[in-house]
């Protein structure tokens, strides 16, 4: 596929950008280090979603995130989704500051570009922060690498988490600047949605997306919204746009003090969970079914009798 530039939206311009048209380009851990779905077939395609304890440390992330697309190559995945923030978690939201990086420059983009290369498979970035517009504010960027290295696409996470209660507070625009388009790119398998986190929560941005096979899901989630919320959530959206949702996570408590839900899960067309990991780091994978979306979308073609436009 041929590489495309993205030049970052200037933030003052993300509700313009938004409505933008849409650019192609078992419920615990296992002993088993690999939390997996039994069966395949050779129409199947292997997917895994990594989860990850990140630490303000950027060297020890990507040397951690190293071991876990290795571990899942051998399995068998062809493409791995590393999580939310997987290259850094600081101590304050403006730690992200010191280890952006240039858009198509920078070590954790090469690195991201040469796991994909050495071990084979596509591998979806989680986030890294991007230098902005704004010299205070970072783009959270999915970047998405195919066998040969190439990049395949970008997307600039579009909505920003903001969460108060008790002690915990979160305000993801103070370090951030949104993103306005929507991303997809096509896979051997079919169409692959992007998204990020808090995007989880706006089903009119996967609808925007078109027939995706998969849509993925890297996250950072806390463990006051998690609990209450993420499964919830990645099972509406597999069920309303009968796909299969992908979706790695932070999972643990961090140097930081922060505690992440954690809970990586592949999800089927029909809302079953397929493979989950609860917390600490490790593999969850899992096999798409081309047969499986057909199944369902001819059992309940929900998707043809949609009849209002988002």
């Amino acid at each position: 596929m041929r590489r495309q530039r993205f030049a970052p939206p200037p933030c003052r311009e993300f509700f313009e950008t938004l409505m933008s048209e849409t650019h192609v380009s078992p419920s615990s851990s296992t002993a088993s280090p690999i939390a997996a779905s039994s069966g395949s077939s050779e129409s199947a395609f292997r997917v895994a979603a990594l989860q990850m304890v990140s630490t303000p440390d950027r060297e020890r992330n990507l040397a951690e995130a190293e071991r876990l697309i290795a571990e899942a190559a051998a399995d068998g995945a062809q493409l791995v989704l590393l999580p939310e923030y997987f290259c850094f978690m600081g101590f304050k939201d403006t730690d992200k500051l010191a280890v952006r990086e240039p858009y198509q420059d920078g070590p954790i983009q090469r690195f991201l570009a040469d796991a994909a290369r050495r071990h084979k498979v596509w591998v979806i970035g989680g986030t890294l922060p991007l230098m902005s517009q704004e010299p205070a504010r970072v783009l959270n960027t999915t970047l998405v690498f195919d066998p040969q290295g190439r990049e395949a696409a970008r997307y600039d996470k579009i909505h920003l988490f903001n969460f108060e209660k008790a002690e915990e507070s979160f305000d993801e625009a103070r370090t951030i600047c949104p993103g306005g388009e929507v991303r997809t790119f096509e896979a051997p398998f079919g169409r692959v949605g992007l998204s990020v986190c808090y995007d989880l929560r706006f089903p009119e941005l996967y609808r925007r997306m078109g027939d995706c096979a998969l849509i993925v899901v890297p996250s950072a989630f806390t463990y006051t919204t998690g609990r209450a919320h993420w499964e919830m959530l990645l099972r509406a959206r597999a069920v309303e746009n009968q796909c299969y949702v992908l979706a790695a996570a932070q999972g643990g408590k961090h140097e930081n003090g922060r505690r992440t839900w954690g809970h990586s899960m592949l999800i089927d067309p029909w809302g079953d969970i397929v493979a989950v990991r609860d917390e600490g780091p490790g593999v969850v994978a899992g096999n798409l079914e081309r047969a499986r979306i057909d199944e369902v979308r001819q059992s309940l073609p929900a998707w043809r009798h949609r009849v209002l436009s988002c």
